[in-house]
């Protein structure tokens, strides 16, 4: 079996200080790091959105931020701006060992729908090109862990349960936003009703540091 760890979104807006920032988010980091030394293949998603983009509660006068709106046909959390193209805060962590990503695959280019998954925009009207490349290399299965939990992490572990790959998160290696108190349990729910196994840093890596 040829498993690929898949990095999502360990950017800077989404860690303390940034534009976005999830509680803790950079908690993930060296529990990243530890995950890179012991997988042969990995890649990187890296949120990369215009400043127009329809997601930025922003580009909608009079909405704020962590309302509801509609993007693309699609019901949509309106966020503050992240990860604007160019930007500091869509930066990988400083903290994160990215010599050995193999490969990243930006995702949220199109202003005019919201992309969480690493494998499709969140009306899987286009592909990033993930899916194919992993397949490309032999992969048949994926281990998830990054920012956030119930976010990008969930959409892009359900995807690869969908594309027909073995598909593990490994939990504390995630962090999640958080918005009501029970979204992140809700997503871990959600993965495994999809067939994602959950796991830890410890039971992916066997030990090794």
């Amino acid at each position: 079996m040829t498993t690929a760890l898949i990095l999502v979104d360990i950017q800077n807006d989404f860690c303390p200080g940034g534009a976005l920032a999830v509680p803790k988010g950079d908690e993930v980091v060296a529990a990243a790091n530890r995950l890179i030394t012991a997988t042969d293949l990995v890649v990187a998603t890296q949120d990369w959105h215009p400043a127009d983009h329809g997601s930025f509660a922003a580009n909608h006068p009079g909405k704020a931020p962590f309302t509801l709106a509609e993007l693309g046909g699609l019901p949509q959390v309106l966020w503050p701006a992240h990860c604007v193209q160019w930007s500091a805060g869509a930066l990988f962590h400083p903290g994160l060992d990215t010599r050995r990503i193999a490969r990243v695959f930006p995702k949220g280019t199109d202003a005019g729908i919201d992309s969480y998954s690493g494998f499709f925009d969140n009306g899987r009207r286009k592909a990033t090109g993930l899916g194919g490349w992993l397949k490309a290399q032999g992969v048949d299965a994926v281990l998830v862990c990054g920012l956030a939990t119930d976010y990008c992490v969930k959409a892009t572990a359900i995807d690869a349960v969908g594309l027909g790959f073995r598909t593990t998160v490994a939990e504390d290696a995630c962090r999640g936003v958080g918005l009501s108190c029970d979204d992140i349990p809700a997503a871990l729910a959600e993965m495994r009703k999809a067939g994602v196994a959950i796991s830890t840093v410890e039971a992916a890596t066997g030990g090794r540091r």
